[in-house]
């Protein structure tokens, strides 16, 4: 009996979001006939392709226990200056190349806040979603950038039957899972987060591991940034607005730990899923705005809440072993 409520129980512990990923979408197939439309997938997975995207560069920072609030306000900088550099030029390499760069820029500075000057990553990125957000204002004097031409390829266009908006998904999400679970810098990611003052006693460079995350992180939200430009056939300096907070649900929802040292690339892409179809029923069904809204806050809560008791439960555990290991010894 034993055996099979362990057993249950690890089942629960490891695939539990993946269940709700299942159950949620036979409920949103049941709720709307043409949610299971090829059409209507097909612009779940192109919508939900940029924010799953920044999900997976803020899975990075907060498994080392940073996080990233600027994300959507650098989408939308690192976009309007792609999109100007395509217009300029009719390259999508070169245009795509700036977006990253603009990304990577935005995201040293907020390691060099972080990590050097000792910044909360909260206040520091803060400050960034602020001045990211002025800078593509005030870059485009708040006018929407149009006629992009063939700059919409990127994010309108598929190879084959598979969107490229997903392919570029695809190879992101094998990327970051390759990182935390097959290189130095992904054990160090978990260490860093899980206690720094222990990473740093074990040899680690953590600044250089904080700094790397951030530079992932800007990479991710460049591409992000052209793909979602592409998308909607505009330079929109507004654009991606509250993006950020979507990326961070979909980590938390899918058990990236706020504490730092916990998260899986297979997590998030279930969270992100999770998001991406309850706003999409709730599209489909003409739920009232301002409803969702309410939703998206209590869901943002709960994730949190559950967070933080998964937390609780596991210092208690670790406290329980510590105390029997200490009587074993005695």
């Amino acid at each position: 009996m034993k055996l099979g409520s362990n057993f249950w129980s690890t089942v629960k512990k490891k695939y539990s979001i993946y269940m709700i990923l299942v159950g949620l979408f036979i409920v949103c197939s049941l709720a709307n006939p043409n949610f299971l439309s090829v059409n209507n997938l097909t612009n779940i997975s192109r919508q939900l392709s940029v924010t799953t995207i920044l999900a997976l560069g803020a899975t990075l920072l907060i498994i080392s226990g940073m996080l990233d609030l600027s994300s959507g306000s650098v989408l939308a900088l690192a976009g309007v200056f792609a999109v100007s550099t395509y217009k300029a030029t009719g390259s999508l390499l070169l245009a795509l190349t700036v977006g990253i760069l603009t990304g990577i820029v935005c995201n040293v500075i907020n390691a060099i806040m972080v990590s050097t000057f000792k910044a909360p990553p909260f206040i520091a990125t803060l400050a960034m979603l602020t001045v990211a957000r002025g800078v593509a204002l005030l870059y485009t004097k708040g006018q929407n950038i149009l006629q992009l031409g063939k700059f919409t390829e990127l994010g309108q266009e598929s190879i084959g039957v598979i969107p490229i908006p997903i392919i570029f998904l695809i190879a992101i999400a094998i990327l970051t899972w390759y990182l935390l679970n097959h290189t130095r810098f992904g054990r160090s990611l978990y260490a860093v987060g899980g206690n720094e003052e222990a990473a740093i006693a074990s040899g680690i460079n953590v600044h250089k591991v904080k700094y790397t995350a951030f530079i992932i992180n800007g990479i991710f939200v460049g591409i992000a940034g052209v793909l979602f430009m592409s998308r909607v056939n505009a330079g929109l300096p507004n654009g991606a607005i509250n993006y950020e907070f979507t990326a961070l649900t979909a980590a938390i929802i899918g058990g990236t730990s706020f504490s730092g040292g916990i998260g899986t690339v297979g997590g998030t892409l279930a969270g992100a899923f999770i998001v991406g179809f309850l706003d999409n029923i709730m599209n489909l069904n003409n739920v009232d705005s301002y409803m969702q809204q309410i939703v998206r806050g209590t869901i943002i809560a709960l994730a949190v809440i559950y967070d933080i008791r998964s937390r609780n439960r596991r210092a208690k555990a670790t406290l329980v072993k510590a105390e029997d290991l200490g009587a074993d010894k005695q």
